[in-house]
């Protein structure tokens, strides 16, 4: 449950949208936006407010990522800064299908972020949804339903986060991983572990936290504090 600030609750473009602002006595202009799943494991959201982080969240078409959610969320943090002052460059919050959403808004507008902290975060598709590979094959119909992509077409796909993590790397964006070591949905192995690898192979800033016996669920730590101290010395 979210801390008891303020909260602006409005519509966006035909989305239903929310900013929660720190308290009035430690409130600055940074912000981290959540991708996905608002109201799902909000410690690390309530660690940030308290240390004055400001947070927004606009609803998406889909948890899949459909091009139009990535530009109507590049609109919305554009409308803040203009709106509330926010900064132009923000953190992300991306869990599970929201470190899906948010790789992929980084890699299409990096100027714009300034650190991700990606928890259990779908990578691959050819891993989850599609089930090749270690995943559970539990949403395939809902991907392709949603997306239009046939496994067919998914096999020859380029716009995976995977295929753009040079572009973070490039424009120097930090990331903290959270993974479990037992995720079925997720796999760490196919997903969190490429990127963990790519950027400790180009150079990239990145730290991660591997859960022991940890499946999907719960994301975070048991203590978040190096997950917020993290998002806050990149902000």
């Amino acid at each position: 449950m979210i801390m008891d600030n303020k909260i602006i609750e409005f519509e966006f473009e035909g989305k239903n949208a929310k900013v929660v602002f720190a308290a009035e006595e430690t409130r600055t202009y940074k912000w981290v936006m959540k991708t996905e799943y608002f109201d799902a494991f909000p410690d690390t959201q309530n660690l940030l407010l308290e240390r004055g982080i400001n947070l927004a969240y606009i609803e998406n078409e889909t948890r899949w990522c459909k091009d139009a959610d990535i530009l109507r969320k590049k609109r919305f943090a554009d409308f803040l800064a203009d709106k509330y002052g926010f900064e132009k460059k923000f953190g992300i919050i991306g869990m599970s299908c929201g470190g899906l959403i948010g790789t992929k808004f980084a890699a299409e507008f990096p100027e714009m972020v300034s650190v991700l902290y990606l928890d259990a975060p779908v990578l691959n598709l050819l891993s989850c949804p599609a089930g090749i590979g270690n995943a559970e094959n539990c949403m395939w119909d809902e991907f392709e339903n949603a997306m239009g992509i046939s496994l067919s077409k998914l096999i020859s796909y380029r716009e995976n986060p995977i295929d753009k993590l040079d572009i973070l790397v490039k424009n120097n964006i930090p990331i903290i991983l959270v993974c479990g070591l037992s995720d079925n949905i997720v796999p760490y192995e196919e997903n969190g572990e490429i990127l963990y690898d790519y950027y400790k192979e180009n150079g990239g800033i990145i730290e991660k936290y591997l859960k022991n016996g940890c499946g999907h669920h719960p994301h975070g730590l048991d203590d978040n504090k190096p997950i917020v101290d993290f998002i806050v010395k990149y902000l």
